[in-house]
């Protein structure tokens, strides 16, 4: 299943994670996960546990935070560079920094949230 990122459920989730709707965006994504075969399937699950940390970053919960981002750096390390149209190397990246900071305890890190596309 190709991964259309320009319209569709992929683009409304996308301009929510973009917004920093991160609750909104694991939403539009779900479902395309459930109808995905693999590696897809581990691809877009692998996102909305990024959505889903970056919700519970919002609601202080920094241990659940970490716990997805590392669940979803574990599956990302399986893909090629760039996969289903986003440059997933950078990805893997962003998310570590994250996790560096996560470490260090600091509870609002001064980090972009990890780009998609």
């Amino acid at each position: 299943m190709p991964l259309d990122w320009d319209r569709g459920p992929l683009a409304e989730g996308l301009r929510c994670y973009e917004n920093e709707e991160f609750f909104l965006a694991h939403e539009h994504w779900e479902g395309v996960w459930l109808r995905c075969t693999e590696p897809e399937k581990s691809f877009m699950q692998a996102l909305i546990q990024i959505a889903a940390a970056f919700h519970h970053l919002h609601r202080k919960n920094i241990r659940g935070t970490a716990s997805l981002l590392n669940a979803a750096l574990e599956k990302l390390h399986t893909f090629s560079a760039d996969f289903g149209g986003v440059a997933v190397a950078a990805l893997r990246e962003s998310i570590r920094s994250w996790l560096e900071a996560l470490d260090r305890e600091e509870e609002s890190p001064s980090l972009p949230f990890p780009h998609l596309r």
